[in-house]
């Protein structure tokens, strides 16, 4: 065995060999270094699974790629459906690069094809649960969008539901008491041209950080719009944000729809909106699952978790 296959053998197990126990539970095989050889003992059809993944994450590490876990629990799910080889071509698409030379690119399908709406439609809706990268990958597509000159500005904005707490106790004018809701789009924004050029960007108001409720009366031409927390507008807010939009400009509207803090009984915008305009072809809708989740792996169980106990509470 080369020196590089022994290296790449030890990248694959990963610390205390967690990675390759996570194959095995996985895929319900037995995984053994012998030599130069690597055994996979199990029922065929799970050996057969367990070597594709292998494969595949070894020509990743080649690659230098990064393999954790997240990653390899992907490989796998992909592997079920055949698709393992698709990994690759999700790997070749660079997103963005941070202002730190970070690349940025999409982990999963589900990624990729919400990638891909922004870029065919003027109108994209994505609904999925947290860690699933929707507001990070608008925000980099935005941010791509300005330095291309696609459009002139950028529009960040969500509604400030006081999910449990009262915005007349915070303290400051509205813009501060408003911060804290808005502080997750600064920090990705923080992330993709560092905290000097935004400062730059926002005094020249290409940048512009805002709560919903100044959105009205509005026309937004040549800009890149991201509406998020969406499922905290009301139908009203919805349908007034939707009418905003301008020539030349993007807009996209991120959700979760099972975490809406609108009071008891109030239907959320974005539900609604999702139902009236499912058959305007051209407005791209993204769905999202826990398969997408690439935040640490046990945010996706808690996701699952909550899923299969409101599906078991509904029936």
């Amino acid at each position: 065995m080369s020196a590089d296959t022994m290296e790449t053998y030890m990248t694959l197990f990963g610390m205390n060999d967690q990675n390759v126990a996570l194959i095995e539970q996985e895929c319900s095989v037995t995984i053994a270094l012998r030599g130069s050889e690597l055994l996979i003992s199990g029922q065929e059809a799970d050996a057969a699974l367990a070597e594709s993944v292998i494969l595949k994450l070894m020509e990743m590490i080649d690659r230098n790629e990064l393999v954790d876990r997240s990653r390899i629990r992907y490989a796998i799910a992909l592997a079920r459906e055949g698709k393992v080889d698709m990994i690759d071509e999700i790997l070749r698409s660079v997103v963005a690069i941070t202002h730190r030379g970070k690349q940025i690119k999409c982990k999963t399908l589900g990624q990729q094809e919400y990638v891909q709406a922004i870029r065919d439609h003027d109108l994209t809706f994505a609904v999925g649960p947290a860690g699933t990268g929707k507001t990070y990958l608008a925000m980099a597509l935005a941010v791509v969008a300005l330095k291309n000159k696609e459009v002139e500005r950028i529009v960040l904005t969500r509604p400030a539901v006081e999910a449990g707490e009262k915005l007349g106790f915070l303290p400051g004018d509205l813009t501060q008491k408003v911060d804290p809701y808005l502080r997750p789009l600064y920090d990705a924004l923080y992330d993709f041209m560092g905290v000097d050029s935004y400062q730059k960007l926002l005094e020249r108001g290409t940048v512009e950080v805002a709560p919903l409720a100044y959105m009205r009366g509005r026309t937004l031409s040549d800009s890149f719009i991201i509406l998020d927390e969406a499922q905290n507008t009301t139908s009203e807010q919805m349908k007034m944000f939707l009418t905003r939009l301008g020539f030349h400009s993007k807009v996209v509207v991120t959700g979760d729809v099972t975490q809406t803090d609108l009071p008891a009984g109030k239907k959320s915008g974005l539900t609604e909106a999702l139902e009236i305009l499912k058959d305007i072809p051209e407005i791209g809708m993204v769905h999202l699952t826990a398969k997408d989740v690439v935040r640490h792996e046990l945010v996706q169980k808690i996701v699952e978790a909550y899923d299969a106990f409101y599906g078991t509470e509904q029936k």
